[in-house]
């Protein structure tokens, strides 16, 4: 891999002590925005047919003119599943159980479960009324699923709202399904928001200008745990050619980190694009590497009132990174890296390496930043 570019040379701090890291002077340029994402990037999303509750759009076939009809039906719910996917391999899912912007007759906010994995595959949605929410209701539907689909009982499903955490537990558990509470939901999230202007806004219970009933939380960051320190970091970039070299490698030895299915989520980058991310070295890289495995790393953010780095971990959880010398200099640092981050749709990555000037990663996360769902 070649090795990562640093941004530039700052005063950082990591684990109260100050390191003056001696790096390469390397200034972002801010180059064309290259993040495409809309509804037609996902073509699965388009060729699938809703349908009533005793229906699967898998095993009943219909004509052109009838297909056509029924995707303009707002209030048609969805099962599906890639006739060319076996069904033995959707072993983790992707599941929201939340009210919609949508009232019924009764003036009570529809809920609607809406699952699927991430290379959206499996796609099922279900309304419920609000007087049946619990984890009976839950554990029954993804049950129904199963049966629906041929699909076996997920090992994992993940969930990114932490109000739902209990009801989506005790039905997991139920079931012997590994709860993951998790914004790398992305899948399911970007399906949200394209639901939200296909399908939500234009069923007949439509309320404008309603707010989520469970919005997403941002809390205030803890300090960081000591088996998640690092001894030095830098700002950093890597050509995009390199990051997918990352990511080839991370795939075939199952190193420690996470991908992202970039051709799924529409992202479309040159090879020499550079993109922003964040190199942490330690003498114990490995265990720390193993450490952070375990914790659903959702992004890294620069908060430059404070001078410090946040880094979000499963659904809700924040933690200050690390920390800097505020100055002219440092500042127009970390915006600088943010601003590569925005020019890039959000994308960024986190390595840890034994030492900043080494060409390999011990563990390698790609991060994208998504705005919050509007439901």
């Amino acid at each position: 891999m070649t090795s990562l570019t640093t941004i530039r040379m700052a005063t950082l701090t990591i684990n109260n002590t100050t390191t003056r890291i001696k790096l390469p002077f390397h200034s972002i340029k801010t180059p064309p925005p290259f993040f495409t994402k809309s509804p037609t990037n996902h073509p699965k999303l388009l060729s699938i047919r809703p349908n009533s509750v005793s229906e699967s759009s898998v095993s009943l076939p219909v004509d052109d003119a009838e297909e056509e009809e029924e995707v303009d039906d707002p209030t048609a719910e969805l099962s599906y599943l890639d006739p060319e996917t076996d069904p033995g391999s959707v072993t983790e899912w992707e599941l929201d159980f939340c009210s919609r912007p949508i009232l019924d007759i009764r003036g009570k906010k529809i809920w609607e479960l809406v699952a699927c994995d991430s290379s959206l595959s499996l796609q099922y949605t279900k309304y419920f009324p609000n007087n049946v929410i619990n984890s009976v209701t839950l554990k029954d539907a993804i049950v129904s699923i199963c049966d629906e689909l041929d699909v076996p009982i997920p090992d994992k499903i993940r969930f990114f709202r932490s109000q739902m955490q209990t009801i989506i537990t005790r039905a997991c558990k139920e079931l012997g399904i590994k709860p993951i509470p998790s914004k790398r939901c992305l899948s399911l999230l970007l399906w949200l928001e394209e639901r939200y202007e296909t399908v939500y806004k234009r069923h007949p219970g439509f309320q404008k200008g309603s707010k989520p009933l469970l919005a997403l939380d941002n809390p205030f960051p803890m300090d960081l745990p000591d088996t998640l320190y690092g001894e030095k970091w830098a700002f950093v970039q890597l050509p995009f050619s390199d990051v997918k070299k990352e990511l080839e490698t991370l795939e075939k030895s199952f190193a420690f980190g996470a991908t992202l299915d970039l051709d799924l989520l529409g992202i479309e980058i040159d090879d020499n694009t550079l993109i922003p991310g964040l190199a942490v070295a330690s003498s114990r890289a490995r265990p720390l590497a193993a450490w952070m495995n375990g914790l659903e790393v959702c992004s890294i953010e620069a908060d430059l009132a404070r001078a410090n780095l946040v880094l979000s971990v499963g659904i809700s959880t924040r933690y200050v990174y690390a920390s800097y010398k505020k100055s002219p200099v440092t500042t127009s640092e970390a915006e600088a890296w943010e601003a590569a981050k925005k020019t890039s749709g959000g994308l960024h990555f986190l390595a840890i390496q034994d030492s900043l000037d080494s060409d390999d990663c011990v563990g390698f996360w790609l991060l994208l930043d998504l705005p919050p769902s509007p439901v």
